[in-house]
């Protein structure tokens, strides 16, 4: 058998249905789709990976879930010959896997939590005419409790080796069941062999919007223990990056801008080039903003010049504004001055104002001065943390415990029993 030429469009994290401060992404999401779709037309695309994170939440508004069965229908007559959907650790399997068998017959493939069986990961990716191109490791997110059991006894940091074990195990299993069926097809020049995966990699730079994912166990998964892959497609970091000193390890990034610490970050998806059994080439492709989010810090001044400044909206779309205040001073009437300083700008671009937070110049973060902030300016990790910071005992103690909540809030969100 005779291999060809295979062009893969990877990108990730497209959170559908996300909600932003009570605002709909509908919009931009529909926008991105609309655009992925031509640019897979415009390049000849053979194969899409999308690398985890397809909706927000495991239970996805109606609408979003339009959205993604009208996309895959969309993808039919584009000359694309297989998409490859992997669940993330917003995803809900049974959700994604509601549809597995139907969206089959459109020539894509749902691959929302692991199996015991490796082969089951291993998928031959072809061009529309039916020619083999490379073979795909197709790992979504791995669950802790898919893999190992917590024992008693154990320390947090016995826990954090035993899964880094064992998600190492089962790319090691699924690695050598790809070369089994790459041996089996025969080719002239052997098939290269790309993994997938939907976790934080040691070194990779996060943001705002991201979960931690093996909350309470595992910070990040040290790249020197992925399989040999001649390409590793990877999700879960919103910024787009390549890891340094492996070019081949890449996060394409998030579409769309999920939080406002993203919005000056550039948004991209990556196509990738193989030819004679090896990667070729990678491309960052830009993808068009689709929404303007900003956001100040400083004190009122600043803040005032900042709105002065903003720049045009992004595709007639109103701008989202995220103002940081720094002062330590309790002003009830911050949202009144502030939207009089946009309300006052000679142009008069859609700007709407969608969050205020203070911070403070002294950095005290003791209870009482957290008590003149908002709720809404906290997270709940952040209240733990301060009050945990009020109690007499050692480091590792608030260590474990602080590892403790972060488990359990991590279940919370993630809508486990």
């Amino acid at each position: 058998m005779t291999n060809k030429p295979l062009r893969i469009i990877h990108t990730s994290d497209w959170h559908l249905g996300q909600h932003f401060m009570g605002k709909s992404r509908e919009e931009e999401h529909r926008a991105f789709l609309d655009w992925l779709r031509s640019y897979i037309i415009q390049s000849k695309a053979d194969v899409l990976v999308v690398a985890g994170d397809i909706f927000d939440t495991g239970t996805p508004p109606s609408y979003a879930r339009t959205l993604y069965n009208d996309f895959i229908v969309s993808l039919q007559n584009t000359g694309c010959a297989m998409t490859v959907i992997l669940g993330g650790n917003h995803d809900s399997a049974a959700t994604l896997n509601e549809a597995r068998e139907l969206l089959a017959c459109l020539n894509t493939r749902v691959i929302g939590s692991i199996t015991p069986v490796f082969k089951d990961h291993v998928l031959v990716l072809k061009d529309a005419d039916g020619h083999a191109g490379a073979i795909l490791c197709a790992i979504p997110f791995i669950r802790p409790r898919d893999l190992v059991m917590s024992l008693a006894g154990q320390s947090g940091q016995d826990k954090k080796q035993v899964l880094v074990e064992g998600i190492a195990a089962f790319y090691k299993g699924v690695f050598e069941a790809a070369c089994d069926v790459r041996d089996e097809l025969g080719c002239d020049i052997p098939l290269p062999i790309i993994a997938t995966g939907h976790l934080t990699i040691v070194g990779g730079k996060s943001s705002e919007s991201v979960r931690e994912i093996y909350i309470g166990s595992l910070d990040a998964f040290p790249a020197t223990k992925f399989p040999l892959a001649d390409y590793i497609a990877l999700g879960h970091l919103h910024k787009g990056q390549t890891l340094k000193g492996a070019d081949h390890i890449r996060y394409s990034g998030s579409p769309i801008p999920l939080s406002f610490d993203e919005g000056k970050h550039a948004k991209q998806i990556l196509q990738v080039d193989f030819d004679e059994g090896e990667l070729k080439k990678i491309e960052a492709v830009p993808i068009p903003c689709f929404r303007t989010l900003a956001c100040l810090e400083g004190n009122l001044e600043q803040i005032e010049t900042g709105i002065k400044e903003l720049p045009q909206p992004a595709c007639g779309r109103s701008l989202w504004l995220e103002v940081a205040v720094v002062t330590d001073d309790y002003l009830t009437d911050l949202g009144t001055r502030i939207q009089a300083m946009i309300d006052a700008r000679e142009e008069k671009n859609p700007i709407e104002l969608l969050r205020i937070r203070r911070c403070r110049k002294t950095g005290d973060s003791d209870l009482a001065t957290a008590a003149k902030e908002k709720l809404e300016e906290l997270k709940p990790i952040d209240v733990f943390l301060r009050r945990l910071g009020q109690e007499e005992m050692n480091d590792p103690e608030k260590d474990e415990l602080a590892a403790l909540f972060k488990e359990i809030l991590g279940q919370v969100e993630q809508g486990e029993p």
